[in-house]
């Protein structure tokens, strides 16, 4: 399974960039993101900016709570 996070040292397709695109959107518009934000405004969390870096931190937070 490719990275879903492009990085400047892999090349990825632009069929893979145009899911990455979606997935973000589908993600930022989910209940659980949106509940995950407020947590992390609540918490004084270090502010993270752009939709990318805060998706990938949701998505982190997220993978490491199911493998524990």
């Amino acid at each position: 399974m490719p990275n879903p996070c492009p990085t400047s040292a892999t090349p990825f397709s632009e069929e893979d960039r145009q899911i990455w695109e979606n997935l973000k959107r589908a993600i930022a518009s989910s209940s659980g993101f949106q509940r995950w934000q407020i947590e992390q405004q609540l918490k004084d969390s270090p502010a993270v900016s752009g939709s990318d870096s805060l998706i990938r931190l949701y998505l982190r937070e997220t993978l490491e709570t199911l493998a524990y």
